[in-house]
């Protein structure tokens, strides 16, 4: 016996898994480029069509926001502090800007459910 009918299926198909890997990948490593911007464009194009894609998308979007809020802070103590504590903060993150994308997009291109170890979880 078959299913009934229920009409027609309307919305973009589902990505393939090499497709998912390859967009989630991007969304780490594009955020290298463009910031919270390009997670953010990604999570919006793929949004209900891979749960790995939107996963890891969100992922590096709440990265970059975490990081958007450290620069913020950075700035205000720097200005408190006469700019000693640029001396400081500023290679800290720019470094850990640098790192933990390159390994999240290393493990989203092994298909890995990647989590960043400093995130605060604004989008779910």
């Amino acid at each position: 016996m078959t299913a009934p009918w229920t009409g027609p299926v309307y919305g973009p198909p589902p990505l393939r898994p090499d497709e998912e890997r390859n967009w989630a990948m991007l969304a780490h490593l594009l955020a290298l480029l463009g910031g919270w911007v390009a997670p953010l464009v990604i999570l919006l194009a793929f949004r209900g069509r891979g749960r790995y894609v939107e996963d890891q998308a969100k992922e590096s979007l709440n990265f970059q926001l975490t990081l958007l809020l450290a620069v913020v802070a950075v700035v205000a103590v720097t200005l408190a502090t006469f700019g000693l504590a640029a001396l400081v903060l500023v290679p800290v993150l720019g470094l850990v800007q640098l790192v933990f994308p390159i390994l999240g997009g290393v493990a989203a291109s092994r298909f890995e459910w990647y989590r960043y170890p400093v995130s605060l979880r604004m989008v779910s």
